[in-house]
């Protein structure tokens, strides 16, 4: 399945007359975030609603920033880029370029245009453009990049990209959240990282185009509020195994054919059809839930009530499923442990077996221990007798 049918099979998935929900950044980063989930790169890659989908399965997302989080990133983010970038500038400067030349009258081009299409060539003739004008600083705002998912085109537009004199690019992410001490919550950043992975890419393939190509620094700038105030710092984060495995699964994403072949006859996540036709759609679909996905997708809160109800290890969390091996669910485990199953050469047999005999060696033993003498030891009154107060 190529090209034209391909694209016909995924807006057949979507159901008749449904847009296609554009990827974004925020989704491709997801993706990478979990690359085993089929049902996941079903559902983005063919464009599917999938807010839309949870509320019709009865399991309404939660997911998503709430809009005071939004004013306050947006204004955070003006704030950066006042004066001309000046400030943001200051920090590539300082955190990524400090042999460079001072970013002094940097130059920000006009990047607005019709469309995203319109946008995206503008960018790419600006990039060209200063690029070429080596030997001073460019700041892009909000600049549009196209990259290629399963055969379509996705537009993304990251928070600013800046050429440095040596022609050489990077890409700038402003978050709301705060730097206490020099570091942030290490969940978001690796959120923030993954997203700069998916700019990266999209960037390289602007820099494919250009000859010579420039240099793309797999080193972004984080820009964030210094500890408890509105005052601008950052941090350079290295994204090269970000954007390694953000291409692997883009690389799987073209492959969503072999999905969609797997899928029954008939099968569509139109949130127009009946529950109980769409919960078999979807459940045609294997998924991979863990709790991080709860953070990441719409469809977090029906796949963990699936993945309770089978008993499946990994809504105890990736860590806990790497650890048991072979064993995938929790009536396994419990079996392994009690010895009615599973190989006791098998090292996570072997763990559970040991784990569950110094569990009952520690009950037996407070069974039968004396309560402790001391403070909280309460002795018996005599008869008649008004206990004095400890």
């Amino acid at each position: 399945m190529r090209g034209t049918a391909l694209r016909q099979r995924l807006a057949e998935l979507r159901g008749p007359d449904v847009p296609a929900k554009a990827l974004d950044a925020r989704a491709l980063a997801a993706l990478a975030a979990n690359p085993g989930c089929k049902r996941r790169a079903i559902l983005d890659g063919a464009g599917v609603d999938k807010a839309a989908l949870a509320g019709a399965l009865g399991s309404p997302s939660a997911f998503g920033q709430s809009q005071f989080a939004l004013t306050r990133g947006n204004a955070f983010e003006a704030k950066v880029k006042a004066d001309g970038g000046a400030e943001l500038l200051r920090l590539v400067h300082e955190r990524l370029d400090p042999a460079a030349r001072p970013p002094v009258d940097a130059a920000v081009p006009e990047l607005s245009a019709i469309g995203p299409e319109g946008r995206t060539a503008r960018t790419a003739l600006a990039l060209r453009e200063a690029t070429a004008a080596a030997g001073g600083w460019t700041l892009l705002d909000h600049p549009m990049l196209a990259l290629d998912v399963a055969g379509s085109a996705a537009f993304l537009e990251p928070d600013a990209v800046v050429v440095h004199p040596d022609g050489s690019w990077t890409v700038v992410e402003i978050k709301s959240f705060p730097m206490l001490d020099g570091s942030a919550d290490p969940a978001k950043v690796g959120a923030a990282a993954r997203q700069a992975a998916v700019y990266v890419l999209a960037l390289e393939e602007v820099a494919a185009r250009l000859d010579p190509a420039p240099r793309v620094r797999h080193r972004v700038l984080l820009v964030c509020p210094k500890d408890f105030s509105n005052l601008p710092t950052a941090s350079a984060v290295d994204v090269r195994k970000q954007r390694a495995v953000t291409s692997r699964q883009l690389a799987r994403l073209t492959r969503i054919q072999d999905i969609a072949d797997a899928l029954p006859e008939g099968a569509c996540f139109s949130p127009e059809l009946p529950a109980e036709q769409l919960t078999a759609a979807v459940e045609s679909v294997a998924a991979s839930y863990a709790p991080e996905c709860l953070a990441a997708c719409e469809l977090a809160f029906h796949c963990r009530d699936r993945s309770r109800a089978a008993g499946a290890v990994t809504s105890l969390g990736r860590s806990v499923r790497a650890e048991l091996g072979a064993l995938t669910t929790v009536e396994d485990v419990l079996a392994a442990a009690r010895g009615e199953t599973g190989d006791p050469r098998d090292p996570a047999v072997a763990a559970l077996r040991r784990a569950a005999g110094l569990r009952a060696e520690a009950l037996e033993a407070a069974a039968g221990a004396e309560p402790p003498a001391g403070l909280w030891s309460v002795p018996t009154p005599a008869a008649g007798a008004v206990p004095a107060c400890r």
